[in-house]
């Protein structure tokens, strides 16, 4: 849909509600339009039987349901003939009226009978069967239920929908619409968050003063907030302050007499690092925080268990045939006399070796080991690397909503994991935020070992939790760095050391698995990109272009962007084709066989994997669609798990022949061919390409200029990010020494 243009509106009477849930507003109601019934669905706030309804929206076909009025919005109005105010009042819209009741109040006062209800409440105790104080409750039921509909209605002409007004209620009540006036910008609250902007427009169409104090608060979250999708936990005083006078055209001192309040009720907190005052939101705040006293305390316990640890991986090696490296060794040493470890290097280093040595030397002692990574890709491969259960951290802290319909966790303190030992892979892709639920669900005893490459590219979400972990040199870390004879056959890891290091790779070879193919312009590399997966690399090493090989892209936009590529890798692995339906949408073409990846987390969507069932398809998960239906769906194989998605989920979706290196983390692919010219500058640095070369397990092809690959060698600029978690992390651990 273009716009609210392509909408057509209907006219009827509620005649069932079938399914309303109060905490979103999202609704399931038969409409009875000239005794014809439609079913109507969407967020429409909480409606009852014998209301008239006029909804505006567009008819869909659902998979399981069939033909249904999926409504954007709707004007309401109480009913007014006697039958409807009669089916109303039976519906049980108003606590304390029942059909009995009900219909002696329809026959007391017929088309008055809501009227006296809401103004004359002393009048229904005529009725048998109301005495005066139940009468003023009915009232008061009454006016509750009408206070939700006129705050519904308020926010309708803002472009706010039914959810916020929902969610708004439940904080306020009946003192929703005074609050919301006076102050747009507390529906930004955590519990509400109406975008910053929106806000904005609310209170500009109320003409409120721009330099308020409530205005300049939101502000400043909403700033705070922005940073975090950045990846960081705090910023900078100074840098805030110029962001806010910025973004809201306000003086300095407006901005600080705001801050200053606001520290003092905690909505924000400052923390001091190397005499520079940060200031965070406050769960970012109590994250960090807990990491360190946390970390500090699984540092501090089980130093040493009493057996002579050389003796048993001496025993483990005879029993492998392995002759672990002294490095090695003291990983394994390590890992079973402290209560927590960091086990990091690059490819070839032998980290899966040492693991897999910590993970058997457990068993034997009876120990519970769970392993967990962040991503179901990341999860699959350490699966396979160890041959045991892993589960992505998410599934393991088993994600519920609570009442408000927020995403928490079922494993916290008050309900741990049971397991001895916790060990946690691609560490580097972990934020602030889930490391913190992680610790929070383990119990005080369990262990902790993380394995990850610091090297790579930070998490996606707030926080540099692994580079901060390794960078303070308070915590026990042991960095492989002995490429392993066999892994110095390839020149996929060689390079990558090299590429980390600071050293230029070898782009001269053309007889390994790591090439380089010259194109100066972005039109011959483009070409020369889908030629090698469409049909060289098939032709050459019978690798197939959607299971096996990835195009990965520094960056979504330009003419090797990831959404360009997307276009051409189509066109040319999974052209058109009469006999292949499509769909279309807003960024692209959707067509049966196409590779696509989900975006976002839905925690909610349905899959079927050999006769299991389960719920969740989550951001970077990659699949290939399979059918597109007429009823408007589409069949996508997502490693095994077969699920549906309905049309109104395709903004979920992108294709995924053509994928940015942050999404391809946790993942590795046969062959990996990729694109890089000059033109998105700030995105050449070394540890991106870092990323991306070591993404490939058989294959590696670098399309483009030597030049840029060279800049991006050189350039040794990390991803600034501001966090507090090292430096939390040395004044936990020094506290501690100084007082032992």
């Amino acid at each position: 849909m273009d716009g609210a243009n392509d909408f057509i509106e209907i006219d009827g009477v509620v005649e069932s509600v079938t399914y309303c849930n109060p905490e979103n507003g999202y609704i399931v109601l038969d409409l009875d339009i000239k005794d014809e019934y439609i079913t109507v669905v969407g967020e429409l706030g909480d409606i009852e039987e014998g209301e008239e309804l006029t909804v505006m929206g567009e008819y869909v076909r659902h998979p399981k349901y069939g033909m249904q009025f999926k409504a954007v919005g709707c004007q309401r109005k109480l009913p007014h003939t006697v039958e409807a105010i009669r089916k109303y009042l039976v519906s049980g819209a108003v606590k304390g009226i029942g059909p009995t009741i009900a219909k002696r109040i329809v026959d007391e006062f017929g088309e008055r009978s809501l009227e006296v209800i809401e103004n004359e409440p002393e009048r229904l105790s005529r009725v048998k069967g109301i005495t005066s104080k139940k009468a003023e409750e009915i009232s008061s039921s009454f006016k509750q239920v009408f206070g939700i509909r006129t705050l519904v209605i308020f926010l309708s002409q803002y472009g706010i929908s039914p959810s916020i007004a929902v969610k708004a209620w439940h904080r306020w009540g009946k003192y929703a619409v005074d609050i919301i006036k006076e102050n747009p910008y507390s529906l930004c609250g955590y519990d509400i968050e109406l975008p910053f902007e929106k806000a904005e427009d609310m209170a500009d169409k109320m003409e409120l003063p721009t330099d308020s104090f409530d205005r300049i608060s939101a502000g400043i979250s909403h700033i705070l907030t922005v940073n975090t999708n950045s990846g960081h936990t705090c910023l900078p005083y100074d840098r805030l302050k110029a962001a806010a006078k910025g973004l809201l055209d306000v003086s300095e001192s407006d901005f600080e007499n705001c801050i200053n309040e606001e520290l003092e009720q905690e909505n924000f907190v400052k923390y001091e690092k190397n005499g520079r005052p940060f200031i965070f939101l406050p769960e970012y705040h109590t994250a960090e925080q807990y990491i360190a006293s946390r970390l500090q305390a699984l540092n501090s316990f089980l130093k040493d268990t009493g057996d002579d640890i050389s003796r048993l991986i001496e025993a483990e090696e005879i029993a492998n045939g392995i002759s672990y490296a002294e490095q090695q060794k003291k990983a394994v040493s390590l890992a079973l006399t402290q209560g927590f470890m960091i086990l990091t290097g690059g490819p070839g280093t032998g980290k899966t070796t040492a693991l897999n040595a910590i993970i058997s030397l457990y068993d034997k002692r009876g120990m519970k080991v769970m392993l967990a990574a962040p991503t179901g890709k990341a999860a699959k491969r350490l699966s396979e690397l160890t041959g045991r259960d892993a589960k992505t951290i998410h599934r393991l802290l088993e994600v519920v909503f609570d009442q408000g319909g927020k995403q928490r966790f079922k494993h916290c303190e008050s309900d741990p994991v049971s397991c001895d030992v916790m060990i946690v892979d691609e560490m580097s892709m972990v934020d602030t935020l889930l490391f913190e639920a992680l610790l929070r669900a383990m119990k005080l005893s369990c262990r902790l070992i993380m394995v990850g490459d610091s090297d790579q590219l930070p998490s996606v979400g707030a926080g540099n939790v692994l580079k901060d972990m390794i960078d303070c040199g308070r915590l026990p870390v042991v960095k492989l760095t002995e490429i392993f004879r066999q892994a110095q056959q390839s020149c996929i890891v060689t390079n990558a050391h090299k590429i980390v290091h600071g050293i230029k790779p070898d782009l001269s070879r053309k007889d390994s698995d790591f090439f380089f193919m010259q194109r100066l312009n972005s039109s011959s590399a483009a070409e020369t990109v889908v030629s090698l997966a469409a049909e060289r690399l098939p032709n050459a090493y019978e690798y197939s272009p959607i299971e096996d090989i990835q195009v990965l892209c520094p960056s979504r936009k330009n003419d090797l962007g990831v959404v360009k590529m997307n276009e051409l890798l189509q066109n040319s692995i999974n052209p058109a084709d009469p006999q292949k339906p499509e769909v279309k949408c807003q960024m692209c073409t959707f067509r049966k066989g196409d590779k696509v990846m989900q975006i976002k987390n839905n925690y909610d969507i349905s899959w079927s994997k050999n006769g299991e069932r389960g719920t969740g398809i989550f951001n970077g998960d990659i699949g290939i669609i399979l059918n597109i239906a007429s009823s408007k769906t589409l069949e996508i194989d997502f490693d095994g798990r077969i699920t549906i998605y309905p049309y109104e989920m395709l903004d979920q979706l992108e294709l995924a022949y053509a994928i940015t290196v942050h999404k391809s983390q946790g993942s590795e692919f046969n062959a990996v061919i990729i694109p890089l010219l000059a033109g998105y500058d700030k995105l050449c640095y070394r540890n991106l390409l870092y990323t991306a070369v070591t993404r490939a397990k058989k294959l590696l092809i670098i399309v483009g200029s030597a030049k840029v690959v060279d800049s991006m060698v050189k350039n040794d600029r990390q991803m600034l990010r501001y966090t507090c978690l090292r430096d939390m992390i040395e004044k936990e651990i020094s506290s501690h020494d100084g007082n032992s």
